[in-house]
């Protein structure tokens, strides 16, 4: 897949997975392991290709293919530090959006990867509460599933 920036901000492909399917497209994106952990440690507040090498453990090679790729497609935003010496990584408003799909992988993570008792981080807000279970509703509020929902084309 092939893709670049356009001058409204969204992304112009020359080969898609699945042309008109918002998931596929999504995973074109941002959908390998290594783009994803760097976006969840740019929230987390890394923001210098140390900070990332460092916390992802990730070759040199590879961190910087993504963060390339990141920046072409996007989601982040490379700018010169304050001190002039270095560049460093900050989320645009579209990596910003992944925030509900990094809270959605690490629930479900958290119900399905680890055995029962295994340590495991959490996510808390700023009370140190873990959040509620994201939960999908409907037009009408109520919880919504694969039971509730269709996919319709659109445009």
């Amino acid at each position: 897949m092939v893709s670049n920036s356009n001058s409204s901000g969204g992304v112009v492909a020359e080969d898609w997975t699945d042309p008109s399917c918002p998931v596929a497209r999504t995973l074109d994106l941002v959908g390998d392991r290594w783009s994803l952990l760097v976006v969840r440690d740019a929230m987390d507040g890394a923001r210098s290709f140390t900070d990332f090498q460092q916390r992802t453990g990730i070759a040199r090679n590879i961190l910087t293919d993504r963060l390339r790729r990141l920046v072409d497609r996007g989601v982040l935003d490379r700018r010169t530090a304050p001190t002039g010496r270095r560049q460093v990584y900050v989320l645009t408003p579209a990596g910003r959006d992944l925030f509900t799909v990094v809270v959605a992988l690490r629930q479900w993570g958290e119900r399905h990867a680890f055995a029962p008792g295994e340590e495991h981080s959490v996510l808390v807000d700023d009370h140190g509460l873990p959040l509620p279970r994201l939960t999908p509703l409907g037009s009408d509020g109520t919880p919504a599933d694969m039971e509730t929902t269709a996919v319709r084309k659109v445009g």
